[in-house]
């Protein structure tokens, strides 16, 4: 079993996001994150879909949504040949004593307090899986009060595969 990460171009049309999913579902293939956004043609979306899955599976998820009317384009993005990010934001209990050791943790992380209330801050952090995993280890001791993390987002390197709609 394997992650694969799909970046999906697709029509921006209601339900595209449902279809996909549902397309899934249906299949009995796992996603394991997915997000959506526009691009900057606001007529198209692009969709990261990650998957687990053996070879025979990943391959058969490739060719299925390939197939749907509203995408235009899937690429399967690999290790060192594109970038991934995800988005956390963590709200945890903090006194005034805490607020300085967090403060550490925040800096080392290259991370954002976005949010400070007398018991309370939310800390904002974008990275690879493993850095905002490292992050949330070193915070084991503090209490969590809420979490939101993103999953993936990626694009290949550089401009040699890069669609163009005009």
């Amino acid at each position: 079993m394997r992650k694969q990460v799909f970046s999906l171009l697709v029509d921006n049309n209601p339900g595209v996001l449902s279809r996909i999913a549902g397309l899934f579902s249906r299949r009995g293939y796992s996603i394991d994150s997915i997000t959506s956004g526009t691009t900057t043609d606001t007529a198209f979306t692009r969709i990261t879909v990650v998957a687990t899955g053996d070879e025979v599976i990943l391959s058969q998820i490739e060719k299925q949504v390939r197939k749907l009317e509203d995408v235009h384009e899937i690429k399967v993005l690999k290790n060192g040949e594109s970038v991934f990010r995800e988005l956390i934001m963590v709200k945890i209990r903090a006194d005034a004593q805490q607020r300085t050791e967090l403060n550490s943790i925040v800096d080392i992380f290259r991370a954002k307090i976005v949010d400070v209330e007398k018991e309370s801050l939310i800390v904002e952090l974008t990275g690879d899986q493993s850095k905002l995993d490292a992050f949330m280890n070193l915070l084991d001791g503090y209490e969590i009060l809420e979490l939101a993390r993103t999953g993936i987002t990626g694009l290949s390197r550089g401009s040699r595969d890069v669609t163009l709609f005009l």
